[in-house]
């Protein structure tokens, strides 16, 4: 008898049975244009209710159904690209391929996506995983890379292209499988999460099965603090600079900048949780035996708070604590009052540090009435909350856009700073604003560095009041009502028609009231 012929031992996998389902009819609006909860249930018909399952418990969605954000897979995208030796691999809808892309190279990525294309057949008779099979062993070139990461968009979520079945190393090319859909992962931050806790998982159990590659600059000689969450570059070195008087040390952040960085974050003696939605990466370092501190050394109050933290994770001696503390409270607390803010900020974002930064603005002395963070709330950004609410701002997880939008519009900011959307509508009201990610959380925000990073932003924003007036005036009556649309003359206005249809629209609904009365 013939002999099969395989290259790997994905047919020694165990097999999970997914539901039956009915047979539906064709145009069904199955696919990438179906809704999050046709989508969910076609997933979990799939084999897929144990991923589905474990990302509710790691990022829960909250009163509704999930925060205004993009397409969460860019965050995955995003760590992926930024690794050292890590090719990207998608599958998914060629739209979503696309939209994802063209952010990612906006954004700098320098870097070729892989794609994997599919059709319906090849979806349906399974050929698209092994389609993704021959792509993955096709990449495998360990003279170019450490892994591989292959991500599953929603389409492909939802018919169970079961990644799990993927080899776990080609040719000492690691490879590593996730699914990252909209109708699962509620913002693009968390699937940071998602991409660096297969990571780590991954890397632990490297360390578990023998010897790993020392980090490029070797071991630190002291012990060392790993870092949860991108931040700007000058951070950990001021935060490092924080830990000195403790005998302490700066490790790795984490998402990584290359693969055995992971190795060495594994090693650190504490985590720092920066950002705090992090939950699949702590939940690794947890399993390492690695404690975890919440908050960040942000603002003064901020910087005496994380320091006890940290001493109190390592034993360290008080003295030794308090020496920090009085090196870098007072710095910071000078930084400060050298750049003082005046002025009523509403915030709100999707990045995770929006408490960091809302914390920041008060201690330089602006009124922080809301803020909205499309993350979700968790025990690390407890003592943050805790903060604010004392501090008269009013804190909202999982914050939707009408949320912000409400607060926006209520409170008549001086400055709002926001998403895009919230931007957008705040010029339209005549209100300074700043878009969050691009001119906000990229800045130090750590220590005495970051104490005067926002003022000079801040300040000019709001000194912008009297031309952002002088802009609504001008602009008055444009791009909205009749005069809303391109024209090359004037509009050409009906009243007798629209008369006409505001007569049948009353008149349908009549009829309607009408028929709830029977």
């Amino acid at each position: 008898m013939d002999k099969e012929i395989t290259y790997d031992a994905a047919h020694e996998a165990d097999v999970i049975e997914g539901e039956v389902r009915e047979a539906a009819p064709i145009g069904d609006g199955m696919g990438c244009h179906a809704g999050a909860a046709e989508m969910e249930k076609a997933a979990r018909m799939a084999g897929k209710s144990d991923i589905l399952n474990q990302y509710a418990k790691d990022y829960p969605q909250g009163p509704h159904d999930k925060p205004q954000s993009m397409c969460p897979a860019f965050g995955s995208m995003r760590v992926g690209l930024r690794m050292r030796r890590v090719a990207t691999v998608l599958s998914g809808s060629a739209c979503c391929v696309y939209g994802l892309t063209f952010v990612s190279h906006f954004y700098g990525a320098r870097r070729s996506v892989g794609y994997v294309p599919f059709s319906s057949e090849t979806l349906v008779t399974g050929k698209l995983f092994e389609d993704i099979r021959e792509a993955v062993h096709d990449l495998a070139d360990p003279d170019r890379y450490d892994a591989i990461v292959v991500t599953n968009l929603c389409v492909p979520t939802a018919s169970g292209v079961p990644l799990r079945l993927l080899p776990d190393e080609i040719n000492g090319v690691r490879i590593v499988g996730i699914d990252v859909p909209g109708f699962g992962i509620p913002t693009h931050a968390e699937a940071k999460d998602v991409l660096a806790g297969a990571m780590l998982n991954y890397a632990r159990q490297e360390v578990e099965a023998g010897p790993v590659q020392a980090p490029e600059g070797g071991r630190a000689d002291r012990p060392t603090v790993a870092m949860l969450g991108e931040m700007f570059p000058a951070d950990p070195m001021v935060i490092g600079q924080m830990l000195e008087p403790m005998g302490l040390a700066a490790g790795p952040v984490i998402p990584a900048r290359e693969w055995r960085e992971l190795y060495a974050a594994l090693d650190s003696g504490t985590v720092a949780a920066i950002h705090p939605f992090y939950t699949a990466a702590m939940r690794e370092f947890e399993a390492a035996g690695r404690p975890i501190v919440g908050s960040a050394p942000v603002g003064a109050d901020g910087v005496a708070h994380w320091l006890a933290g940290i001493g109190d994770a390592f034993g360290i001696a008080a003295d030794k604590v308090a020496a920090a503390q009085n090196a870098f409270v007072g710095a910071t607390k000078g930084a400060l009052s050298a750049m003082p803010i005046k002025g009523t900020v509403t915030l709100s974002g999707y990045e995770g540090s929006e408490l960091l930064v809302a914390r920041l603005l008060i201690e330089s002395g602006a009124d922080v009435p809301y803020v909205g963070t499309a993350c979700p709330k968790t025990a690390q950004s407890e003592w943050d909350r805790e903060w604010l609410e004392a501090h008269g701002a009013k804190v909202v997880y999982r914050a939707s856009l009408e949320d912000d939008l409400a607060a926006m519009e209520a409170v008549k900011p001086d400055l709002a700073v926001g998403t895009t959307p919230v931007v957008q509508k705040a010029k339209e009201l005549g209100l300074p604003a700043l878009y969050f990610t691009n001119l906000i959380s990229a800045r130090p925000l750590m220590g005495p560095a970051g104490a005067g990073s926002l003022a000079e932003v801040i300040n000019a924003a709001i000194a912008n009041k009297g031309r952002m007036d002088r802009m609504r005036d001008f602009f008055e009556g444009a791009g909205v009502g009749d005069t809303a649309g391109v024209w090359e003359g004037d509009p050409n206005l009906r009243p007798d028609f629209r008369a006409q249809h505001e007569k049948k629209l009353e008149k349908q609904a009549r009829a309607r009231k009408a028929a709830e009365m029977i």
